[in-house]
């Protein structure tokens, strides 16, 4: 059965799933200039289509952990937006002048930055107190929450909280309480399937952590994040360009909302979500994605020659969740590999909800959700790079890990992950890499090579296990107004890595994305006079997999398929308080290939969006279709108090319906008021129309928000925010919907100290 990509609402419930097991950010510039103040402001971002999924995650977290001008290497820094390599040096040389970085503002009045790019950045900086005592604490509690109509229990609470002492000592966590989180998994010997604790109003604390941090040595206990070199070997960190060490006590939210009932019918006679329950929505939890936990210290400050060392070390023992579809029993005998549709017994097990009394009470299933601590997976892990000069090093970094299901089960029963799982089939996996960078002048080149190891069994065409090689280019020319940086990849079809995060298109094969890929990229940045520039080309062929009729045979296999994505993206500061833009788009998933084939061997219509084998789940089927995107966008600021913006968007693609081009458009204004230092008054409006042609096919919306905050002392800031969500498609599905129309409400309130 062929679907196209999933409606918005069953999509956004399957990201917040996935977010307990995150996908490793893929490597990806900054798309737009990005001028923001709040996570609202980023969230306005992404709505717009101003920056891709990727950019947003990496943005988010470089929000909430913030960048230290006085400590930040050149690799952190060059991760802050807007900024070119020319830039960051200038900030270093300005930095090993003056010993610190007193004010930002002094790094305009010498040079080193523009009054712009300060402003833009402004908000992921971490300012300093010079005159705070040695040991005087000092950080933040923030606590937020939201609720819509619907809501039938108490409302999802987010907190986080850091703490430090002095210079060299930090502590924080990351709290959550949630409603629709899946309660624990065991095995149920009577119904030989999974059987897990109903749904339920829980606190969890997902992260927390000490770190001591000086010059010479970092120590982090607890949650964190670890990245290094172009990011082929090893990378939890989402940064450009990682290396070290990274704060982790981020917790995620989603503006769409969850499904009420998420249960299938099971032992009943009819499904508890059965008629109009099917399209009963609630809030949803705030999520966290589950990275590191352990141990992990480091050094960059070993003298060695006429350079310096660095070495880093970090073991973690983290429980993963998992998507329940991702499961698979590979006993032997049962199911040698989950890549074998044809057996049923490769499906995934059934998940029961666990009866309140006698557990052979007939119950249902569940269905579409993520299962708590499923698994438990042990990693050590290290880096050891030499400095010969700030640009010119070579490392090398290299992981082990591997996995222990946590339910216990029966001789016949081996719990493993489908193929198009991230994490690899047979638990242990590891990979091992080097890594260089030489810079000369206005020349960076820098280079990683890795290999990867697993235990997945072989299967068809090109693809075999025990791991493969992989190897990344990317060389840049920076100046003070403009960047070209040029990259090549190459990645096996057996590299496996779910700890990739280097530059790669956005496709997977069985569920990795820097895997059966090769191409090249070339990416420009660039301010001439009153016009800002930015353009980008990248082709790559990826190994995809078909199925081929052969003397009245399916035959599975696999090809590669050329891809391309062009873009050019003009802004314009037609006055002082005028910037307007027409930003282009052309992504062609096909340019040597022709429509892809279904299950039974004939040829599927070109699509440009997501299809899936069964319906909702399993692996991605082969798309070769187009689309291309127009946006014509405006910035006015009539005053220092008022911001307005304006966009609109039209996009025209293949879809999986027909021979006939789909258009879609849409709408966004936003207004910003900021009448003194205390208060900032925000308001955004925005309207989608996918398919323009068929209102009963997908989604027509119209959503505004408004949030505002104030300063209520020096440093606390109350946020209240208000999101109203107008349906007007004809979708059958869109009338029985509940709550339609959406209000949500939320508050946020941040104490600093």
């Amino acid at each position: 059965m062929l679907n196209r990509s999933l409606p918005r609402t069953l999509a956004a419930a399957l990201a917040c799933a996935a977010v307990a097991v995150p996908r490793v950010v893929a490597a990806t510039p900054y798309e737009a200039f990005i001028d923001i103040e709040t996570d609202d402001d980023l969230d306005d971002l992404l709505a717009s289509g101003q920056v891709t999924i990727e950019t947003y995650e990496a943005l988010r977290i470089l929000l909430d952990r913030g960048v230290d001008l006085d400590t930040s290497s050149r690799e952190d820094l060059y991760s802050l937006p807007n900024l070119t390599y020319a830039d960051v040096d200038a900030i270093l040389e300005y930095r090993k002048l003056n010993g610190f970085v007193a004010d930002p503002v002094d790094l305009v009045a010498a040079g080193a930055l523009t009054e712009e790019k300060l402003l833009a950045i402004s908000a992921f900086l971490l300012l300093r107190s010079r005159d705070r005592g040695k040991y005087e604490p000092h950080g933040f509690v923030r606590v937020f929450t939201r609720a819509t109509q619907t809501d039938h229990t108490a409302p999802p609470i987010g907190l986080r909280a850091r703490v430090t002492a002095g210079k060299t000592l930090t502590a924080g966590l990351a709290a959550s309480l949630t409603r629709m989180r899946v309660g624990d998994v065991t095995w149920d010997p009577n119904r030989d399937a999974l059987i897990a604790e109903p749904q339920g109003v829980r606190a969890h604390v997902p992260k927390a952590y000490l770190r001591y941090h000086t010059d010479k040595l970092d120590l982090i206990a607890g949650s964190y994040r670890v990245g290094f070199g172009e990011r082929l070997t090893f990378d939890t960190a989402t940064d450009y360009t990682p290396n070290g060490l990274y704060l982790d006590d981020q917790l995620n939210r989603s503006y769409d909302l969850s499904r009420d009932c998420n249960q299938s019918t099971g032992e009943l006679a009819a499904s508890p979500c059965a008629g109009d329950a099917r399209y009963e929505y609630v809030t949803p939890d705030f999520g966290w994605s589950e990275g590191l936990r352990g141990l992990a210290v480091g050094t960059e400050q070993i003298p060695l020659g006429e350079g310096r060392l660095q070495a880093y070390g970090w073991g973690s023992y983290q429980h993963r969740s998992i998507y329940q579809y991702e499961i698979a029993n590979t006993a032997p005998g049962i199911c040698d590999d989950p890549r074998d549709d044809a057996n049923a017994a490769c499906s995934a097990p059934d998940v029961f909800v666990r009866p309140a009394g006698d557990l052979l009470t007939a119950t249902p299933e569940y269905s579409y959700q993520t299962l708590p601590e499923m698994f438990a997976e042990s990693m050590v892990g290290g880096n050891v790079t030499y400095f010969a000069a700030r640009r010119d090093f070579v490392g090398v970094t290299a992981y082990g890990a591997t996995t222990q299901w946590l339910p216990d089960t029966p001789d016949d029963v081996r719990l493993d992950t489908q193929e198009w799982s991230r994490w690899p089939i047979g638990g242990r996996h590891g990979a091992i890499g080097t890594s260089l960078g030489v810079g000369r002048g206005i020349y960076d080149l820098f280079a990683e090579v890795s290999h990867s190891f697993d235990r997945i069994p072989d299967g068809d065409g090109p693809i075999h296990g025990g791991g493969g090689p992989a190897a990344i280019l990317r060389g840049t020319r920076n100046l003070k107004k403009s960047e070209v940086e040029v990259s090549v990849r190459y990645y096996a079809p057996d590299f496996v890595n779910p700890y990739a995060g280097a530059i790669a298109a956005s496709d997977e094969i069985e569920g990795q994305r820097a895997r059966g890929e090769h191409g090249a990229r070339l990416r420009y940045t660039g301010k001439h006079g009153a016009v800002s520039l930015r353009a980008g080309l990248d082709g790559w062929r990826t190994l995809v997999p078909i199925q081929e009729r052969i003397n009245g045979l399916l035959v599975d296999d696999f090809v590669y398929v050329a891809r391309g994505d062009v873009y050019v993206r003009t802004d314009f500061d037609a006055t002082e308080r005028l910037r307007w833009g027409l930003w282009l788009q052309l992504t062609d998933k096909g340019l040597d290939q022709g429509a892809p084939r279904d299950a039974t061997g004939m040829l599927v219509p070109p699509c440009y969006e997501v299809l899936f084998e069964d319906g909702e789940v399993g692996e991605p089927i082969t798309c070769t279709g187009r689309r291309f995107v127009t946006t014509v966008r405006a910035r006015l600021t009539p005053n220092r108090s008022v911001v307005l913006y304006g966009q609109a968007r039209h996009a025209i693609l293949d879809d999986s319906r027909g021979t006939d081009k789909r258009q879609d458009v849409s709408a966004l204004a936003t207004a910003l008021w900021k009448p003194d230092a205390r208060m900032r008054l925000r308001g955004r409006v925005r309207y989608l129309n996918e398919d323009i042609a068929d209102n009963a096919y997908l989604e027509q919306s119209l959503e505004t928000s408004v949030d505002l905050g104030y300063r209520l002392r020096k440093k606390d800031t109350l946020r209240v925010r208000a999101d109203l969500v107008l349906w007007l498609d004809d979708r059958a599905s869109t009338a029985a919907r509940s709550p339609s129309p959406e209000l949500w409400l939320g508050a946020d309130y941040e104490a600093k100290f």
